[in-house]
């Protein structure tokens, strides 16, 4: 057996590692990696290793940097099953073909100026019709329903409670006798938090690969994250602001809008608050929730039997923007609001021109609500920068720059010590993935310190593993 770590290797994004088992080749995710612009594009478009020699991708959620180069993968020549829940197979629909779009979009953008300066056009990683191609492929499972996909590998999904579908992947193999379980944690979630249900603790691996986003840290305590949301809130709205929110479209995004209807519901928020989510994938996503209610925790199914309008994802003056119409409308918006648009790292789709035409105003505040991975816009911002680019032009950052951990769908230190130590007996071996390298190292030395973990690596790019 053979395991090689190909993305999310030290860093947050990119997930790809690819197990090598009797003859077979399994691929663990397929992310995009977002970081330095040059440097994802060449990333993202060669991929590492032969995409027609791979037999199977297991899919562990729908979050782009896990999902994002399926479409690449598939145009470069693989061919097997892309294996996942049926709630991620969903939202692998919609997100896949928006990332499709707003690759494209972005291309023609930079295209028109490329032409003006007599340089040859660019091409998208990859296009609609890849996306579109990519789906024909999937298989959606449901939780703890064994599925073989191989002679001797038996395949088995558990709720890993980090968004909608997203899964604990289980390999049980026979390897030349041998009796293997592998687990991939994918993201692990949180209990106790809003919509989901709780990560499935599991009892035996042999070979772990876990995530570390938070190996070095504590998340704060959910009820003072509402607290500080509504102040934040009510200050700008005060001063006449906008609150302008890069949030992840897939999970993020529903979460804001539960917890802004619970607000609202329970008169901390004003009622005539005007929120608008100005993000298609968003809307498409919001959807596919709506259609997965047996995900949904006990404190949802109660919200959904108490909410006036029996709807935790809408409320009075909340909208839904769907058009390039109706989001360019949102520039010329005199009242205070709230704005909740994509990419959670303000890379990518309309939370640009929202950025773009908030970020000099004193009154205004950019609330960071995610993980920021390391040279994206969302991290300059985080970091304090006070100029940044934003379409190639240089913007100074005159609005307040909030950032709110507690919202964080990652499981933090004290979560992921709890999860590791159920197992028992400890894994032979463990990988940690998902991670900078200062939390991934900080949780590779509490998993041996606090659990007697005996052998644990946190693997760089492209660095294989034989056992």
């Amino acid at each position: 057996m053979e395991i090689t770590f190909y993305g999310a290797a030290q860093t947050v994004t990119g997930s790809q590692h690819l197990l090598e088992v009797n003859g077979r080749r399994i691929l663990l995710d397929c992310g995009l990696y977002q970081g330095p612009r040059d440097e994802s594009k060449d990333r993202n478009r060669h991929l590492p290793f032969d995409a027609a020699s791979v037999d199977t991708l297991v899919l562990s959620h729908a979050h782009i940097d896990h999902s994002g180069n399926i479409p690449n993968l598939v145009k470069s020549g693989f061919r097997g099953d892309i294996i996942t829940t049926s709630a991620t197979r969903d939202l692998c629909s919609v997100m896949l073909r928006d990332s499709a779009k707003i690759q494209e979009s972005d291309i023609a953008y930079l295209n028109k100026r490329r032409l003006r300066e007599k340089l040859p056009p660019l091409e998208p990683i990859y296009t609609m019709a890849d996306a579109l191609a990519s789906l024909k492929q999937f298989i959606g499972i449901n939780y703890e329903r064994p599925y073989q996909i191989a002679p001797g590998i038996t395949l088995t999904l558990y709720d890993a409670g980090h968004v909608l579908g997203s899964a604990l992947v289980a390999l049980d193999v026979e390897d030349d006798g041998r009796a293997m379980r592998v687990v991939f944690t994918g993201d692990l979630g949180r209990a106790h938090r809003p919509i989901l249900n709780d990560p499935v603790f599991l009892d035996r691996a042999d070979i772990l690969i876990m995530e570390s986003t938070y190996g070095n840290r504590e998340h704060p305590n959910d009820e003072d994250t509402d607290h500080l949301m509504e102040d934040v809130i009510r200050d700008t709205v005060k001063q006449g602001g906008k609150v302008v929110v890069p949030a992840f479209a897939i999970g993020r995004t529903q979460e804001l809008v539960y917890r802004l209807n619970n607000l609202v519901e329970r008169r901390d928020l004003p009622a005539n608050l005007h929120v608008y989510v100005d993000s298609p994938l968003a809307i498409d996503a919001t959807a596919v929730f709506r259609a997965h209610p047996e995900a949904y925790d006990s404190e949802m199914a109660d919200v959904l039997l108490t909410d006036r309008d029996h709807d935790p994802f809408g409320f009075g003056l909340m909208r839904y923007t769907r058009s390039p119409e109706e989001s360019k409308e949102l520039n010329f918006l005199k009242e205070p609001a709230v704005i909740i648009s994509a990419s959670g790292m303000a890379e990518t789709g309309r939370i640009l021109h929202h950025l773009k035409n908030n970020i000099e105003d004193p009154r205004s505040v950019i609330l960071i609500t995610g993980f920021q991975a390391p040279e994206t816009l969302g991290r300059r911002l985080v970091e304090g920068q006070k100029r940044v680019k934003i379409f190639g032009e240089s913007y100074d950052v005159r609005a307040r720059v909030v950032t709110l951990n507690g919202l964080s769908g990652h499981a933090d230190r004290s979560e992921l010590l709890a999860w590791a130590g159920r197992l028992k007996p400890a894994p032979r071996e463990t990988f940690l993935v998902h991670g900078e390298p200062d939390a991934a190292f900080a949780l590779a030395d509490s998993l041996r310190g606090q659990l007697g973990f005996g052998s644990v690596h946190v693997p760089e790019m492209g660095q294989r593993f034989t056992f």
